[in-house]
Parts: structure tokens; C-alpha cells; sequence
């Protein structure tokens, strides 16, 4: 088992490597960009009828966005998950919690992952790894719940992470069983997220069947957790993170192979950069958006008022496009034309035909 020492040393080399090293995808896009709405030109509709509520977890967000989990178990995780929640619970969006996966060797770690006092009434997501929530009890993980808050907890996919890891999880079996004791015992809301490889049609119908109902699916094209653990690795390992440097479904394709699905709330994150990615997920069936890096460099750069204008900016576009595809609602926004080009029109008919 990994020490405190391993495991605060890890979550610091994160943060640093997501600010200051190229650890995006090289040749894999999210497709995002893929993806065309038609201009409504009478959208019989004001400007003040635009209703961007959504509810995700029994919870409503004021707008359809969140912070991605991003870090915890560090001094430096603490101010940067308190400035960031401060934020969104300003303006009503979800924030969610790094991997909570420190609390479990050292519960010293707990006040960086404490974010009420900055923001008591934001929709708050928990985090904790699938093969973490499999070896631990249900009690367990329902006290890190109580002490911090949450509303809802993600229980995040990583395998192609920890297996670039020199001393990462090697042993996935049984997260089906796991998540089926937890979303019949734990009492709060589970949603299942990958962590920037996406989720495919096999991986999402298995989850609906384990009861749950909300899936994030963290797709790839974005920060790439296989480039990270590979600035990480020892000069030997390298060639094998390389060469899978750009591993993972694109998630615009992941969006589509989750409304395939039905019977889903989708959440989409993974290579999420601006306001038309948001909308774009939006408009493939997202209920809620989410990014990590942008937040993340937001706040490095601009402190509070960095992240609070761009969260504004972000909201403000999705008001716009709204009102521009003649749609009052998210939900309404689901439903409006759209035209799918490029590589992004040829997974839409191989997912199909998959089906």
C-alpha cells in the first residue's frame, strides 16, 4: 500500500505537471469541434425566457457546469479546492473533489478536501477510485462522505493511468459487484466517471445495469493521465506511455455511445476548452459540462476573479446559443438540429451499427 509520503508526493508532481508540461493529447481531438448547430433565426423567444437550471444528483445547478475533480491530501490542494468551490457556489454551478483517496491513509488530509466554510451551498461531488471503493466498506465511505459534505460521489475509472503508474492498481475485477453494493447501500447519489479515455458502449450499458443513473464520460482529447504518469516514469517506462500518450474514445463519440444508451443523466468533461466545446457537449446530450485545466490555469493566473470571469464568460455563450438554436432549456437544446462532420459523422454510424 502506498504511504501518506507516496501519495502527497504524487498529487503535487499532478498539479505541476497539468500547469507547466504539454500533457495534452498530440493527435486524438475530443471531436467537439465536429459538431454544427443551425442558427434559428426566429426563435421566438426573449432573452429573459432563457432557463439554464439543471438537476443532476437531486441537486439544481443555476447553469449547466462544474469544476471537474482535480486534486486533495495536500496543503496546496486545500487553497486551490477552496478558492475554486468559493466560485462555483457564487454562481451555482457543481464543484467536485480530487481523489479522496489520501483520507483513507491519512485522515490528517481531511480540511483539503473541506470546502463548505468557502462555500456552504455548492453542489459538491465527492471522488474515490473504483479499486479503492472495492476495498473499502460501504461505512467507511460513507464517514469521507459525512465529513466532507458531498452531495454525490464519483467513483472514477483510471486503468489506463494506473498502469502507467510504476506502482499503480493492477487488479480491476469485481468493480461491477462494487458499485452495485455502494448504489444500494452507501444512501447518496454515485455517478460513474472515467478519467479522460472515455466510456464505451460495453462500459456504460454495464454500469446502467448495476442501478446506477449518471455517468460522466471524461473522454479522451484533453489532459492525458497516461502523458502525465509518463512525465512521472522512469526513463525505461517512457516508450510505453508514448506510445499510448493519445489512448481513449474522443468525447464528443462518448457522448453519443451514452445516448445510445438510455436510461442515463451524461455528464461531459475530458478536453473541454471553451465555450463552444460546452455547448457542443451540450447539444450531443450532456446535461452538465465539466473542465479541470482551464479552472485550473484560470486561478493560477487570475486567483478567484480569474475563475469567476471565466466560469461568467462560459455561462454567458451558453445563454447565447440557447436563444440562437430557438431552445429555452438545456433539455430543449438536446433536441434542436444539429450536423455532425468528419471523423465525428463516422463514429455516429459505426456506434449504430454496433448496436
Amino acid at each position: 500500500m502506498l504511504s501518506e509520503t507516496d501519495i502527497g508526493r504524487r498529487k503535487r508532481d499532478h498539479i505541476d505537471i497539468c500547469l507547466n508540461e504539454d500533457v495534452q493529447f498530440h493527435e486524438r481531438g475530443t471531436l467537439l469541434g465536429n459538431v454544427r448547430l443551425l442558427h434559428e433565426a426566429l426563435p421566438e423567444l426573449h432573452a429573459d425566457e432563457i432557463d439554464l437550471s439543471v438537476r443532476i444528483a437531486g441537486r439544481t445547478l443555476r447553469a449547466p457546469l462544474y469544476v471537474s475533480g482535480m486534486t486533495g491530501g495536500t496543503p496546496e490542494a486545500e487553497t486551490i479546492n477552496r478558492d475554486l468551490a468559493a466560485v462555483a457556489g457564487e454562481l451555482g454551478i457543481a464543484f467536485g473533489l480530487g481523489s479522496q483517496r489520501p483520507l483513507l491513509v491519512d485522515p490528517g488530509t481531511l480540511s483539503s478536501y473541506q470546502v463548505r466554510e468557502a462555500a456552504p451551498d455548492v453542489v459538491l461531488f465527492g471522488n474515490l477510485g473504483l479499486v479503492q471503493a472495492a476495498q473499502t466498506s460501504t461505512d467507511k465511505i460513507r464517514e469521507l462522505a459525512r465529513a466532507t459534505g458531498i452531495d454525490a460521489l464519483c467513483i472514477h475509472l483510471n486503468p489506463a493511468q494506473e498502469l502507467m503508474q510504476a506502482d499503480g492498481d493492477r487488479d480491476f475485477r469485481g468493480g461491477l459487484d462494487t458499485l452495485r453494493r455502494l448504489q444500494g447501500e452507501l444512501g447518496i447519489p454515485l455517478i460513474v466517471k472515467e478519467t479522460g479515455c472515455g466510456l464505451s458502449p460495453r462500459a456504460l450499458a454495464s454500469i446502467r445495469s448495476t442501478g446506477v443513473t449518471t455517468v460522466d464520460v471524461a473522454g479522451a482529447g484533453g489532459t492525458s493521465w497516461v502523458a502525465v504518469e509518463t512525465r512521472r516514469a522512469a526513463a525505461e517506462r517512457r516508450p510505453v506511455g508514448e506510445s499510448m500518450w493519445d489512448w481513449g474514445i474522443p468525447t464528443a463519440a462518448s457522448l453519443l455511445a451514452a445516448g445510445q444508451t438510455g436510461g442515463l443523466t451524461v455528464l461531459a468533461s475530458g478536453g473541454v476548452r471553451s465555450g463552444t466545446d460546452v455547448v457542443n457537449a451540450l447539444a450531443l446530450g450532456a446535461t452538465a459540462v465539466g473542465m479541470a485545466q482551464p479552472y485550473l490555469k484560470a486561478r493560477h493566473e487570475g486567483g478567484r476573479d480569474g475563475v469567476r470571469r471565466l466560469a461568467q464568460q462560459l455561462i454567458e455563450q451558453i445563454r447565447m446559443v440557447l436563444l440562437l438554436t430557438g431552445s429555452r432549456t438545456v433539455a430543449d437544446l438536446h433536441k434542436a438540429p444539429r450536423i455532425l462532420v468528419g471523423e465525428l459523422e463516422t463514429w455516429s454510424r459505426q456506434l449504430a451499427a454496433l448496436r
